[in-house]
């Protein structure tokens, strides 16, 4: 346990208070910040999050506030889990109230669908880019929470600073993995949101596990293809980040945009669903596929049924329909 250690967690939806659980539980000094007043309230009162995670009691010793500069004050690793969308609102804040030379560790994921940033190019305009890191991979929030077993890919430009920020987060159940490839891990984790929404089509339209398996290998295919256009190295899209954390994302229900995918397949009712990143980043995504000359047919298809030019029969006709080709041209 690293003593002096004070972790601020920027984000009080299902994935960060997992986060903050986790880190407090393993006896670190846990801060988390959530603007909605109802969620701190319940924390304190009742030991638990229902609204984001519920069922899942919180560590006594972990505290809740909405005072975004008491959460920051005298951290030394602040972790940011806010949807990409929605960095830029706070930059300005995280700036001015992390210290410098402290980690901030970006633990969304997602590419800002007015500019196709990263997130980690968001608060690289105010922060130094050196104290910049991201944390992506196959996770679901609940079982981080109940301290289940899992493990993740942890990001620096710098590898040794990626080492120390893995060393100071992994606990007996959580395992970070190090890397430099910056580039790697967000456009795994963005990507993958995608087309965890195309797994979800399949599966609400009722085609199949056969098809099923065809689009995440496929959509593994484009993921890959993008992500080293954007400048990721192959090893890291095979990794947990990449393949590990698509195989996750397209597996069922837990996830966000698979249940997504799972409603617009099914023809159901989208009003009251949870945010799911994917839905922001698929016409992102498909316009930077087409900038960069990339096949990439199932990203641009959940890109047009999002924005409803096209309906999920005539996306299934117009994917089966496309020219036979050798598997790996």
């Amino acid at each position: 346990m690293d003593e002096a250690e004070k972790i601020a967690v920027i984000g009080g939806g299902a994935w960060g208070t997992a986060l903050a659980a986790l880190e407090a539980r393993a006896g670190r000094e846990t801060v988390l910040y959530a603007r909605d007043a109802a969620t701190v309230e319940a924390i304190a009162a009742t030991g638990y999050n229902e609204r984001y995670l519920p069922g899942i009691a919180l560590p006594e010793t972990l505290s809740a506030t909405t005072d975004f500069a008491e959460a920051l004050a005298g951290a030394t690793l602040v972790l940011v889990v806010v949807p990409a969308q929605s960095l830029a609102g706070i930059a300005g804040d995280l700036a001015r109230g992390t210290a410098k030379g402290v980690p901030v560790v970006l633990c969304a994921k997602g590419i800002e669908r007015e500019t196709g940033r990263f997130a980690s190019d968001i608060l690289a305009a105010r922060l130094d880019p050196a104290d910049l890191a991201v944390l992506s991979g196959p996770s679901f929030a609940a079982d981080v929470a109940r301290g289940l077993p899992t493990a993740v890919t942890i990001a620096a430009a710098d590898e040794a600073r990626a080492d120390d920020i893995a060393r100071r987060l992994s606990t007996e159940t959580f395992r970070g993995y190090a890397t430099s490839d910056v580039v790697g891990v967000e456009a795994g984790g963005a990507l993958k949101n995608v087309l965890a929404i195309a797994a979800g089509i399949v599966a609400g339209a009722g085609l199949g596990a056969s098809a099923g398996a065809a689009i995440v290998t496929r959509g593994f295919v484009e993921l890959r293809r993008l992500g080293e256009a954007l400048g990721a190295r192959p090893e890291t899209l095979m990794g947990l980040s990449g393949l590990g954390d698509l195989v996750l994302t397209c597996s069922g229900a837990q996830s966000r945009n698979f249940s997504y995918g799972l409603a617009l397949g099914r023809g159901d009712d989208l009003a009251g669903l949870k945010l799911a990143e994917g839905v922001h980043s698929a016409a992102i995504a498909a316009r930077l596929a087409d900038e960069r000359g990339i096949d990439a047919p199932i990203i641009a298809t959940v890109a047009s049924i999002l924005d409803g030019t096209m309906s999920v029969d005539s996306a299934v006709r117009t994917l089966l329909a496309r020219p036979l080709k050798r598997e790996f041209d």
